[in-house]
């Protein structure tokens, strides 16, 4: 499997729109394997992880970047924080809380089989605000396809 990644400074979001979204489409199963949130702000944000079963109206696309330059493309197409919410289903993947200090943050990683995304179309994993008010984030996704 190749492996895959990329990063964004993202918009606040809400508890609605993702920050951060990655979906696979209908011919491949990424597998998320790593996801890193920093806070930019000198507020702390809460977020969670999330699947999501439609797009929405995805923000900008973001450029994915394979780990090693001679592997395919990936399929799989990340974005930028959304305009109009997916809809996100019931349960969280992952909560955590970004300290109110620039810098803060976390480095999640997710095992030998990683979350995987359905080969189905619109479906996804998003990061959201779980409460309060979003903050600007620095966010990367590492996946594998």
């Amino acid at each position: 499997m190749a492996k895959y990644r990329v990063s964004a400074l993202t918009s606040a979001g809400s508890t609605t729109l993702p920050i951060i979204s990655l979906y696979g489409g209908t011919t491949v199963r990424p597998r998320l394997r790593e996801l890193h949130l920093f806070n930019t702000t000198t507020t702390a944000v809460s977020l969670k992880l999330v699947r999501v079963t439609t797009t929405g109206t995805q923000g900008a696309g973001l450029t994915e970047m394979q780990e090693i330059a001679e592997d395919t493309a990936a399929i799989a197409t990340a974005f930028q924080t959304h305009t109009v919410a997916p809809t996100i289903t019931s349960g969280d993947l992952e909560r955590v809380v970004l300290g109110a200090a620039i810098g803060s943050g976390v480095m999640l990683t997710f095992g030998d089989g990683g979350i995987v995304i359905p080969a189905t179309a619109n479906n996804g994993l998003a990061v959201v605000v779980s409460t309060g008010t979003g903050q600007v984030v620095e966010a990367t996704l590492v996946w594998e396809e």
